[in-house]
C-alpha cells in the first residue's frame, strides 16, 4: 500500500486525530517587478480569483519566513507576500537613491498592489508589516476586509525593555551606533527567533543564518540604521492607528506567541479595547510564530478566514 494511503488510513482510525491541512505548494510561485524604479520581489500561491491576502513580513526577515504557511492556505486564498526594499530578493538601492522610512516602504508596497490589480485584500501583518500595513490601511481603508496581527506591536505596553536603548538611539543616534551594531548582528537575528521559548530545538538555525547573511550585505547596516531610526515615528503612530481600528472596525485575529521578549503579551490584549471583537490567541512560540506554531497559526487562520471571507468577500481584479 502507498505510504501516503498508509498514512490517511492511520488518521482516520485514530480516535479524534486532527485532520491534516492540504498542502498545495506546488502553486507557490516567483516573481520580480519595478516599482517606482525598485525591483520588487514577492511569492504568489493560491488561484488568483480567490479572496487576497496580502502578507507582510517582519525583520530581519523576508517573504520567505511565510513559507511554511503558504501551502496551507492556497487551496482557498489567493496569497501575495512582498520583499520590501532592501529585504530578502527585492533591491537595495542606497539610501541616497531610496528614503528609507516606512512611509516610503507603504507606499512601494502600495504601489505593488495596485500594479497587480488587487483592489481588495486581507492584511497578515507581522513585526515591520504592523507599521506599513497600518500606514496602507490608513491610506485605503476601502481596501482592507480584514485583519490578521501576528506579533505586530501598536500599543506602548507591548514594546520590551530593548526599547530603551533604542529609544537612546533615537534621541541622539550619533552617540548610540551600539544600538545598530546589536540590532544588525548574528546574534540579534539569533535572538529575535528563540526570545525566551523553552524549547530552543525546534528552531532551525539556517532561519538566522540566511538572515544575516542578508544583514551583513555591503550597504545593509545602512539601510536598516535608517529604518530603526525611523521606527520613532511608529510609535508616534501608535494612537493614530489605534484610532483607525476603532473607526474602522474590521474582522481581526490577533496570533501572538508569548516568548517574544521584544513585543509583550499586553501588546496583543491591547487590540482587544479598540476592535473589541478581535479574536485573540496567545501561542506557544515567539517573535516569529511560524518558527514554532506553524500548524496553530495555518488552523487559527483557517478557521477565522472560514468565518468572515465569505462576508468581507474580495473585489475582482485586473487581469495580469
Amino acid at each position: 500500500m502507498p505510504t501516503k494511503t498508509l498514512i490517511a488510513a492511520a488518521l482516520a482510525l485514530s480516535p479524534g486525530a486532527a485532520q491534516p491541512l492540504p498542502s498545495v505548494s506546488a502553486t507557490t510561485t516567483y516573481h520580480r517587478v519595478t516599482i517606482d524604479g525598485v525591483g520588487i520581489f514577492y511569492r504568489e500561491a493560491g488561484p488568483r480569483d480567490a479572496p487576497t491576502i496580502l502578507l507582510l513580513h517582519g525583520y530581519p526577515s523576508s517573504s520567505r519566513q511565510w513559507d511554511p504557511l503558504l501551502p496551507l492556505l492556497a487551496d482557498r486564498y489567493h496569497l501575495i507576500a512582498p520583499d520590501y526594499p532592501g529585504f530578502g530578493q527585492s533591491d537595495a538601492p542606497s539610501p541616497a537613491q531610496y528614503t528609507y522610512t516606512f512611509d516610503t516602504l507603504a507606499r512601494t508596497m502600495e504601489g505593488l498592489v495596485t500594479h497587480l490589480g488587487i483592489d481588495r485584500y486581507t492584511l497578515f501583518l507581522q513585526d515591520y508589516g504592523g507599521p506599513v500595513g497600518f500606514r496602507m490601511a490608513m491610506a485605503h481603508p476601502e481596501r482592507v476586509s480584514a485583519l490578521i496581527i501576528q506579533n505586530a506591536n501598536a500599543y506602548v505596553e507591548g514594546l520590551g525593555r530593548k526599547w530603551e536603548g533604542i529609544a537612546r538611539y533615537w534621541a541622539d543616534p550619533e552617540g548610540h551606533p551600539e544600538q545598530v551594531d546589536a540590532f544588525t548582528s548574528f546574534e540579534g537575528a539569533r535572538q529575535r527567533h528563540l526570545g525566551t521559548s523553552p524549547n530552543p530545538e525546534r528552531y532551525n538555525p539556517d532561519t538566522w543564518t540566511d538572515e544575516y547573511a542578508i544583514l551583513a550585505r555591503p550597504g545593509a547596516r545602512e539601510i536598516q540604521a535608517a529604518l530603526l531610526y525611523d521606527y520613532r515615528t511608529n510609535v508616534a503612530s501608535y494612537p493614530a492607528w489605534q484610532a483607525w481600528m476603532r473607526n474602522h472596525p474590521r474582522p481581526t485575529l490577533v496570533l501572538w506567541g508569548r516568548y517574544d521578549p521584544s513585543f509583550l503579551v499586553p501588546g496583543a490584549e491591547g487590540y482587544r479595547r479598540d476592535i473589541p471583537e478581535a479574536e485573540l490567541h496567545i501561542l506557544e512560540a515567539g517573535h516569529f510564530a511560524l518558527d514554532e506554531a506553524t500548524d496553530a497559526v495555518a488552523g487559527l487562520t483557517r478557521e477565522f478566514l472560514a468565518r468572515h471571507m465569505a462576508a468581507s468577500g474580495s473585489a475582482p481584479r485586473t487581469p495580469r
